[in-house]
C-alpha cells in the first residue's frame, strides 16, 4: 500500500509539531530560568495577564489544572517574586483576589518585546487567509491540549 501525499504530510506535521513543542518548552524554560522564575509560574502569570483582572486562586488552579494547594503554592512564589499581589475583593471581603504588579508586568513586557522582534516578519509572507488558518490551528491545539491534560490529571488515559 502506497503513502498518500496526506498521509505525508500528517508524518510531516507530526514530526514538525513535535520539534515546535520541545523548541517552545526549551524557550520557555530558558525565559523561566532568565528571570528567576519556574517554568509553570512563568505561564500562570502569562494566563493572568490575558486574564485581564484579578482572579481567585481557584481560578488559577482551573486555568493551569492544578490543585488549589499546588495553585496556592505558584501564587505564593509569584509573590515573593514580586509578580502579584493578594488583595480583598472589595465586594466580598471574604474572597482573596490575585492581581499582578503593573510594573513588574511591564518590566516583564519589555523583556518580552527584546525577544520577539522577530516574530511578526515570520508572518510577512502569508495572506489573511493563511493567517487565519494558523490562528484557528492554534486556538484548536490549545483546547485539544486543555482536554488531555485533563485527562492525564483524572486519570482518564
Amino acid at each position: 500500500m502506497t503513502e498518500t501525499a496526506r498521509e505525508r504530510l500528517l508524518d510531516e506535521l507530526s514530526t514538525v509539531s513535535r520539534r515546535y513543542m520541545a523548541s517552545y518548552a526549551l524557550f520557555n524554560q530558558a525565559v523561566a530560568d532568565h528571570i528567576g522564575l519556574h517554568p509553570t509560574d512563568l505561564q500562570c502569570l502569562n494566563l493572568l495577564t490575558l486574564e485581564g483582572a484579578p482572579v481567585t486562586t481557584g481560578r488559577i488552579a482551573e486555568l493551569t489544572g492544578l490543585t488549589t494547594g499546588s495553585a496556592t503554592r505558584l501564587v505564593d512564589r509569584l509573590e515573593k517574586a514580586g509578580y502579584v499581589v493578594r488583595e480583598r475583593d472589595a465586594a466580598d471581603r471574604r474572597k482573596v483576589l490575585v492581581a499582578t504588579v503593573p510594573e513588574k508586568v511591564a518590566e516583564f513586557g519589555r523583556m518580552w518585546q527584546r525577544l520577539s522582534g522577530g516574530w511578526f516578519a515570520l508572518f510577512d509572507d502569508l495572506d489573511d487567509n493563511q493567517l487565519a488558518v494558523i490562528v484557528g490551528h492554534m486556538r484548536r491545539t490549545a483546547d485539544f491540549s486543555g482536554r488531555q491534560v485533563a485527562r492525564l490529571r483524572t486519570g482518564a488515559v
